[in-house]
């Protein structure tokens, strides 16, 4: 029954990924939207998938997997995500990308340490430095309301609504965990920022008046999201069942904490953990679902707690977990309905776009730097070179006669310089600093 669970996680994943229905990598998810919105082209979406959770899956997700022998659920759908968008959209990509993440759910359960080993014999591993690319993204992400904000109402408000922004986020950072019985609820900052901004931006729009657009394009406001996410709620109750399966018969979970307490058998614990996370998570995920009319493959993760509190029955927990995420799907829906009668707020939609689109293109340019510096140091010693290399390439992009996107030139910069590096290290130019 295992290797049928993790086999269906894996080809629905990628199903989900490979239509824009849903996706793992929170930082993924408005990429997404930029791809269906028309802003980048698929090409660009895989290499940006490819750069920003790969170096996740190996140096993170396999190396949590190995240490408790239970599948970290980031080692499984970060790759499912990479899968369905290197995958062509159409009916023989979509049915392609389920053969292929069905056989990766298998491998991955029949042997965590190969993959491992496998990268271990490259002169330089830079695949977990790799995972620095994405690591700014959720954490910016939480300014874009404050961005929309400036570009649709002027600078001073959006200043405001950047310093209520920065502000939630201290304070959560700093109060926002509480005891409940025995366990801890540690609230999501830059979901909660994040949620800040949009209330605000939401305050803002409904003082103005809507536009007379006929645009679809432009009038599209968060009801037509969440649409996308509603004529799909059978293939996303699915989901949501197989995870909480899956997690009942120990073979995945949500988190490294309750990883750790479930491979300890300690399940009650491991479900409150989970329980606390989840709930910290709700504003990031319905938040970013509604602005991109993408949500996650895992939803709020609320799965991994019905899994975790079914222990040993994947047939019931498969029910409750199908049942949480129709459930979360109606309570978004709601509050998406609530949001787009605001006056004004449909003209959001293409502030949102914007702001979005130019957050993203400095966060994963900042976490290309970071993560190039980190292969240089590690590698060489020297300092300055990763930097050198990715804002050349970010500035000679813009005079190529065929640039890529600028939202994808961090990442595949990063990618190029670590090959780049091992050559280096191969022909002998560079040697690994003996410290490492």
């Amino acid at each position: 029954m295992k290797y049928i669970v993790i086999a269906l996680i894996g080809a629905l994943a990628s199903v989900l990924s490979n239509q824009g229905i849903a996706v793992f990598n929170d930082g993924f998810r408005p990429i997404v939207g930029q791809y269906f919105n028309g802003e980048i082209n698929r090409k660009e979406l895989a290499a940006m998938s490819f750069a920003i959770s790969f170096g996740l899956v190996i140096g993170f997700g396999i190396p949590t997997s190995i240490a408790a022998s239970i599948i970290l659920i980031h080692c499984l759908l970060l790759t499912t995500d990479i899968i369905g968008s290197f995958c062509n959209n159409s009916r023989n990509g979509m049915i392609l990308s389920a053969v292929i993440g069905a056989a990766y759910g298998l491998a991955i359960l029949a042997g965590l340490e190969f993959v491992v080993k496998l990268f271990s014999y490259m002169p330089y591993n830079f695949t977990s430095d790799l995972g620095s690319v994405s690591g700014y993204i959720t954490v910016a992400f939480a300014v874009f309301p404050a961005v929309g904000i400036a570009y649709q109402h002027g600078f001073k408000k959006g200043m405001t609504a950047g310093i209520v922004t920065l502000l939630v986020y201290f304070l959560v950072k700093k109060f926002g965990t509480f005891t409940i019985g025995a366990g801890k609820v540690s609230l999501n900052a830059e979901g909660m920022a994040m949620l800040a901004g949009m209330i605000m931006m939401i305050v803002y729009a409904a003082q103005q008046k809507g536009t007379e657009h006929t645009n679809e394009g432009l009038t599209k406001g968060f009801e037509g999201n969440i649409l996308r996410i509603r004529k799909n709620w059978l293939l996303l109750a699915i989901m949501g069942g197989l995870i909480a399966a899956g997690t009942s018969l120990a073979i995945i979970a949500g988190d490294p904490a309750s990883l750790a307490l479930l491979a300890n058998q300690e399940y009650s614990n491991a479900g409150l953990t989970a329980l606390a996370r989840a709930i910290g998570f709700i504003p990031l995920v319905f938040t970013t679902a509604i602005v991109t009319g993408v949500y996650g493959a895992a939803g709020c993760t609320f799965v991994f707690v019905v899994g975790l509190f079914l222990h040993g029955n994947p047939f019931f927990a498969f029910i409750l977990g199908f049942a949480v995420m129709v459930a979360e799907i109606f309570l978004i829906n709601i509050f998406a309905k609530y949001m787009d009668k605001f006056p004004g707020v449909k003209d959001m939609g293409e502030y949102v776009r914007t702001s979005m689109n130019k957050v993203l293109e400095i966060s994963l340019l900042a976490g290309g730097i970071v993560a190039a510096e980190k292969m240089a140091v590690a590698s060489s010693g020297y300092t300055g070179i990763g930097a050198l290399f990715v804002i050349g390439g970010f500035l000679l992009n813009k005079k190529a006669k065929k640039p890529i996107v600028d939202l994808a030139v961090g990442p595949v910069a990063c990618i190029i310089f670590g090959v780049l590096l091992n050559l280096l290290l191969i022909i002998g130019l560079i040697a690994v600093p003996a410290a490492k």
